[in-house]
């Protein structure tokens, strides 16, 4: 099953292509649900401590699960949390990428985790996209972004390839603390990215 997550935060909205489907789940994220309906969507189910939207009106077909304040995990990481108990093996998080600094780093280590679950996902906000990847090779499809950059995850990255960019690379070697995987270009309709070990962020962006 796929799951789609709308959490708070700024989108370009006409940036976003990805559309739930008949049959996936949506799980709105306490302000998320501002971001769902931006898309006419009645979220399937809607979480959070409600500090960011403040006391919901709830459509009548929508699950409430609501949560205190002061807890440990932030909404959107409970949202997550939902989706995997419900059953999801893939998802894509609407949102989460702008915004508050810190939110970005815990969305990003979030991608992080899902992967290590063995869980596909990738997160947009129609300005910028970012998914996670670990000994493993990807292809990177042509859309709306228009740079394409490599973040090291480890102190190092071994056996980096990337073709189909304006800057390819042949079994590099990329550093945590040297990020120069940056700002990248796609040259043609998809980029192959292969990593041999070590983990990384793919990230694409517009200006």
């Amino acid at each position: 099953m796929k799951a789609f997550i709308y959490t708070g935060g700024t989108i370009r909205k006409e940036n976003i292509t990805e559309r739930p489907q008949k049959g996936d789940l949506i799980i709105a994220a306490d302000a998320g649900l501002l971001n769902a309906q931006k898309f006419g969507l009645t979220p399937d189910i809607l979480l959070g401590d409600f500090d960011s939207l403040g006391e919901p009106d709830v459509p009548q077909e929508t699950e409430l699960i609501r949560v205190p304040a002061e807890k440990d995990d932030t909404d959107t990481q409970l949202a997550v949390r939902v989706a995997l108990e419900r059953g999801a093996k893939e998802i894509v998080l609407i949102g989460g990428l702008e915004g508050r600094l810190d939110h970005t780093l815990s969305s990003l280590a979030i991608l992080e985790d899902l992967d290590k679950k063995h869980i596909h996902a990738h997160f947009t906000s129609g300005q910028n996209r970012a998914r996670f990847l670990r000994n493993n090779s990807t292809l990177i499809p042509r859309g709306g972004f228009r740079y394409l950059s490599l973040i090291a995850a480890d102190e190092q990255v071994k056996g980096v390839t990337v073709e189909g960019c304006k800057y390819p690379l042949k079994k590099a070697k990329l550093s945590r603390l040297c990020q120069y995987a940056v700002s990248n270009e796609l040259t043609g309709n998809c980029a192959l990215i292969d990593v041999h070990r070590g983990g990384l962020w793919i990230i694409e962006s517009n200006d």
